[in-house]
């Protein structure tokens, strides 16, 4: 009997990556939405401050993402290798140690910040004006996060084995849930900000559900049993090696915030904290798609890698790349034309309107060739070469954009720190297009096919 996963290697590149990425990008596109409709619905009823206060609770949510993430794309490339490599009990494996060990270690998380919610919230960027309103959403939205990080991983345990549509439907069921619920919360009950917090939670809680009772059904190729559940050391440290490139992204990305959150402290006022706390939502927005794309090739790269296709590895960052190139270019123009609609979807707030839209436009400048730098990291992840994926991904969000970020504003004042953002994207673009120009082609001057799910 064929399995699913077997596809990966056999079906052509293209249409394979189409049907493999539209469930993810619809997945990630209606994640985004409702990640969107959270903060118009709360802006709309509570104003710029409330605004601020999502913008605050947003790294406290990255640190739980880079967690999640880490291990769920982790030990997607190690399953997808496995699987490739016919080794299905290593598979199984990684992924039971990989699901206990992101519930512990979020669990961890969420005690920690609910037991420090006040002290975490003022390290985060919050003014005495915004706490507030974060203790109400942060103190209720932590509550779900250890299911959040399983649901995560979940889904990328369901792509690596090739049911991107399975993958879709966990999201998408906690996406329309939490859409319905919102309103129901925020305006119909009068709860405001911690309407949206409690509507989330509920969500995500639905998702976690549906992913459990779907591997506990039998219809995974991932034959996961107890005894699996039990950590491997040897998996774990692998899965955390090849999953860091994305920690250190997403971990990048709460030092960054809380960092600008300090500074627009400094430099600006709670309206320039609302301002960035708008642009991180429609950015998340735009990016989710892109990431869809990429999620549908890291299977394929490591299947391929995994069984000695590489002609089939080169092709399919060649496709992706091109695909992300034209999606990022749409995307910047959109935002770069109509960026007065977009703020004013969140507030009538002519202050954030008149801060944002200069800031949009400044940050988006570069999204057209964000690409280079997301498919680079992830295919030196989906191959098992945990290094260069490091380095490529502490380039921008580390390397390049802490010092910008910390230096323009003293020359700038506000507009220094939305300048960073461009000047990070082109210098990490260039250097990314260089080194994954040099690793696709020394696929092609190595002799070892890679059958090993080891790096």
């Amino acid at each position: 009997m064929k399995h699913t996963d077997e596809a990966l290697g056999t079906e052509p590149i293209l249409p394979l990556l189409i049907r493999l990425a539209l469930p993810a990008m619809f997945s990630m596109f209606i994640n985004a939405l409702y990640n969107l409709v959270d903060a118009i619905f709360v802006g709309q009823a509570a104003g710029p401050v409330a605004i601020a206060a999502l913008a605050i609770a947003f790294p406290v949510q990255q640190i739980v993402l880079a967690f999640a993430l880490m291990l769920g794309q982790g030990t997607a490339s190690i399953v997808s290798r496995a699987l490739g490599a016919r080794r299905r009990d290593t598979a199984a494996s990684a992924a039971g140690t990989a699901f206990t060990a992101s519930v512990a270690l979020v669990a961890i998380l969420t005690v920690l910040s609910i037991t420090f919610l006040d002290g975490v919230l003022r390290i985060f960027g919050a003014t005495a004006e915004v706490i507030p309103y974060g203790r109400d959403y942060l103190g209720i939205i932590m509550l779900s996060a250890p299911l959040l990080a399983a649901t995560i991983l979940a889904n990328n345990l369901l792509r690596a084995e090739g049911k991107p549509t399975v993958a879709m439907k966990t999201i998408l069921i906690g996406a329309v849930l939490n859409i319905i619920l919102d309103p129901i919360f925020i305006f119909g009950l009068d709860m405001g900000i911690r309407g949206a917090a409690i509507a989330t939670a509920i969500s995500q809680t639905v998702s976690f559900v549906y992913a459990l009772w779907f591997f506990a059904s039998g219809r995974s190729g991932l034959e996961v049993r107890l005894h699996h559940l039990i950590p491997q050391v040897r998996l774990m440290r692998e899965s955390a090696a090849l999953g860091l490139p994305i920690f250190v992204r997403q971990a990048a990305n709460s030092v960054i915030a809380t960092l600008i959150n300090n500074l627009l402290a400094i430099y600006g006022t709670a309206v320039s904290i609302a301002v960035y706390g708008t642009i991180n939502r429609l950015l998340i927005f735009m990016f989710m798609p892109m990431f869809g794309m990429v999620q549908a090739f890291q299977p394929v790269a490591g299947f391929n890698y995994g069984a000695g296709l590489m002609s089939r590895v080169r092709q399919t960052v060649k496709i992706t790349l091109i695909s992300l190139g034209l999606y990022g270019t749409v995307a910047a123009t959109l935002m770069m034309v109509f960026p007065h609609f977009l703020f004013r979807l969140f507030t009538t707030d002519v202050r954030l309107v008149n801060e944002g839209v200069p800031a949009l436009r400044y940050i988006v400048a570069m999204l057209p060739f964000i690409g280079i730098q997301i498919v680079g990291a992830s295919f030196f992840q989906s191959i098992g070469k945990a290094r260069p994926a490091v380095i490529l991904g502490l380039l921008r969000q580390v390397i390049m954009l802490i010092p910008l970020v910390i230096l323009l504003p003293l020359f700038l004042g506000v507009t220094g720190i939305w300048i960073a953002f461009p000047v990070a994207d082109l210098v990490a673009t260039v250097v990314t297009a260089l080194v994954l120009m040099r690793g696709v082609q020394g696929l092609f001057f190595s002799r070892q096919t890679a059958s090993s799910v080891s790096q």
